[in-house]
This record gives structure tokens, sequence and C-alpha cells, in this order.
């Protein structure tokens, strides 16, 4: 018996004020139902369009478990569809990313389509005559995906009409975005090579939350960090740290800097860390970059573009920047207990070459399959996924720095919380519940 299927009442039961239920992270039919409603009914990152720059170009991805085409139409503009051929449902594209030309060809029946998806061409299109092939669903070429916005080079998508509008829904929350694409002195970043992709056996939902636990660094990552600062230990307090330990080293700060970095909170569950300062902060400066900012935006805005070094922003459910270090990782949930981890890296446009250096050792180091860092994290969702099957206790704390009336705060503009609190895990399965169950009741609004 379906125990949450129609029962919206009983998902929103799962999350309390300060806890939420296992179930969130285990239930295969609560997995299911994520697919059904909630991952159609929230703004979803499929690509850059710096990944499709010529007319042709395509780029594959799934979108809460369904296929879509991210392609470059022959008058320059970025086209989303649904990776389906009207005709017996096969996927039309099946290589990640490419280019097509003129038009999109189906393995199978070799139906063809324009690169906006309309329908070009049917082979022996005499036997379809005297049907109503042309009027029916099959006869309209590729189906667009219902919502779609490129917002400085960043494609969202909404695969359902239910919910709020792009601007709606991430308000403010886009100056992360902003600012990661303002720290090119012509405003503008791409793609840097292909995309590292790397399985954890974990519910997507254990790495959303690890974004902003600020309390878990020094003691999971001490390992790692804490063999950066041994390394480091003796050293002259004015000497340049190489590459690798200004990277590593700030993971060990202890919790009381953790604490002032802050954590802003938007509504639908967005927030970032590192209000305050973060562990992007103390880069070494790069006299040659500082100079073209200042050329290109003038003193005072350009030392207020990179002063902001925001550590993790979370764009919910499962895309996040850092805007300072020009990386992102997406999430791509494949069951209840597999998440693909994406780990992306961008180049700003007209800066100096180390500053990708800088990135791509970033990544390599804390966010690559190959990583120091990441990989800590990697073995305590694994861990946590297993230990939630104990029935011991049916209910995940988040009672850290709790406090009444934080949803309505929240609902009247941005709140700002201490560094260790665990008030944006609650706010994002507040939000969780709320876009859940949307469709469920029939609300599309």
């Amino acid at each position: 018996m379906d125990k949450y299927r129609n029962n919206p009442d009983a998902v929103k039961a799962l999350v309390r004020d300060d806890k939420v239920h296992r179930d969130i992270y285990i239930d295969p039919e609560i997995f299911d139902l994520e697919m059904e409603h909630f991952f159609r009914n929230v703004w979803m990152f499929l690509g850059h369009d710096s990944q499709i720059p010529n007319p042709g170009d395509y780029y594959t991805a799934n979108i809460g478990g369904e296929p879509v085409i991210m392609s470059r139409h022959t008058d320059g503009t970025v086209k989303v569809m649904h990776n389906r051929c009207p005709h017996k449902g096969a996927k039309v594209v099946t290589d990640e990313l490419g280019n097509t030309g003129k038009f999109f060809r189906c393995p199978y029946h070799a139906w063809t389509f324009k690169t906006d998806g309309t329908m070009l061409a049917v082979p022996f299109k005499q036997g379809y005559e005297k049907t109503d092939f042309h009027e029916c669903e099959a006869g309209k070429g590729l189906v667009p995906v219902k919502n779609v916005k490129v917002y400085r080079g960043f494609v969202f998508v909404k695969m359902s009409d239910h919910g709020p509008g792009f601007e709606e829904y991430f308000g403010d929350s886009l100056s992360s975005i902003d600012n990661m694409c303002d720290r090119s002195p012509v405003g503008e970043v791409e793609v840097a090579g292909g995309t590292l992709r790397y399985l954890h056996n974990t519910n997507w939902k254990q790495f959303v939350d690890n974004l902003h636990d600020t309390c878990h660094p020094m003691v999971t990552h001490e390992s790692a960090a804490g063999t950066a600062r041994e390394l480091w230990a003796g050293q002259p307090e004015d000497a340049v740290k190489p590459m690798a330990v200004e990277l590593v080293w700030p993971f060990m700060n202890g919790y009381e800097w953790f604490d002032g970095m802050g954590i802003k909170l938007y509504e639908n569950g967005h927030s970032y860390t590192g209000v305050n300062f973060s562990i992007h902060s103390a880069y070494s400066d790069i006299p040659e970059y500082t100079e073209a900012m200042e050329k290109a935006y003038g003193k005072e805005r350009a030392e207020a573009i990179l002063k902001e070094a925001r550590h993790n922003t979370a764009y919910y459910p499962n895309m996040t920047i850092k805007g300072a270090i020009q990386a992102m990782r997406v999430a791509r949930p494949i069951s209840v207990d597999k998440t693909v981890i994406e780990s992306w890296t961008f180049r700003l446009k007209g800066a100096p070459d180390k500053l990708l250096e800088r990135t791509c050792m970033y990544t390599r180091l804390i966010n690559a399959p190959t990583a120091v860092v990441g990989h800590d994290d990697l073995y305590m969702y694994r861990n946590i996924q297993e230990g939630l099957e104990s029935q011991a206790n049916d209910w995940v704390s988040l009672h850290r720095l709790h406090q009444e009336g934080e949803a309505e705060a929240v609902a009247k503009g941005p709140v700002v919380l201490n560094g260790t609190s665990e008030g944006s895990m609650r706010h994002q399965y507040r939000t969780w519940a709320k876009f859940m169950t949307m469709s469920m009741q029939g609300d599309k609004k």
C-alpha cells in the first residue's frame, strides 16, 4: 500500500520545525514522488550557453529524470526540447554534446527536425496521407520544454507550469551569479574543459545538506587540511603559501571562525555562506588581474566586486556555485541512494590565465573524483545513508541555533544567521515540502 502517494499531508508531516524524518532520505516511494512532482515544479540548472557557441551545437542532460536537448538554433538563440522522437519515443540525440549541423536525425527511423525542434522531414511521407498525422502530436516535431530562462549564460528550465516564474523563484539570490560573472573584466564566464562526474552512494539531499554544514570541516577534513597545515608549520608568517596549501588550509579553521562567516537565506530554499568572509577571502593577489578589473570597472566598483568572497551559494535544489573561485557543482539524482555529482570549472573571460589555474587546482584538490578533500565527504555521505537504515530513531536533528519564526522572517526578506546555524537546512526542507506537494494538491501557485 502506498504510504505517501496521493497523500500530501503525509509528505508534509515528514518536515517539522527542527527535524526531518529519515524517510526523506531512504524511502524509494519518496524519491519516485520527487521525480514526479518536486523536480518538475522548481527551476533546475541545465547547462551554460558557452557549451553551444555555434549553430547546430547541442548539449544533453537529464532534468528530473527526463532527457532534454539544449541546442543553438540557426538564428543564434538557445532552444531546449525533450529528447524524445514523437514517432516511437527514441532519444534523438545519444551523445552528451556535439554539432548536429542543420538538423537532428532520429537514429531509429530517420525522422528529422530543425535545431529548434520543428519537424523537417519524414521518410516515405506518402504513407501518412489520409491520416490525421499532421494534426496529432507526432507530426509537430520535438516538444519544447515549457519554461526556459538564460541568465547571464546559465540556462535554467522548469518542466511544469506549477510554481513561480524565474525571477520570483530566485529573487536576489541571483546576485551570486552576478558576482561570479562580474569578476570577469568583460562581465562573462565560459565553461572550461569538460564536466567531471562521480557517483555518490547517497541520497541527493545529503550533498545539499552538507553545503552549509560548517560544523564538519574541522572534523571530516582533518586528515587532508590538517596535513596541509602540518606541512606548512614553522614557516614565517609573511611567507607566501604554495597555491595548494593556500586552497586547502582554510578547511581546518575552527568553529568560531566558521560561525562568524554568516549564512544568508532567501525565499525558496536558496542561501549562501560567507556573508562576512569565507575560505576564499585570503587568496593571494594577482596584480595584473586587479589592474584589468580596475580598468574595466573603476577602482571602487572593482574593489566591491572582488571583496565579495561567498563560499557556497546553494541554488535550491541541486546547484551550488563558488563565485570567488569560479567553480560549480550540480547534483543529478539517480535513485534514492545514488547521486551523480558534477564538478564544473569556469574561465573568466578577459582575465589572466592564473585565475583559471587556481580554479583548476581547487577542483582537483576539493571537488574532483581524485580530490583529497571531497572524498572525505563522499565517505560520510555513504556512512550516513547506511546509518539512516537504523530504526533506532526516525528523526534527523536540525536543532542547532533554531529560532521561532524563521519561516515568517525569510518570507519578509533575506535573513542572516550565524555561520554554524542549521537554519539553511530547515529552510530547504520547508521549501521541499512546499514544492513537493504543490502539484499533488493541484495548486499552481
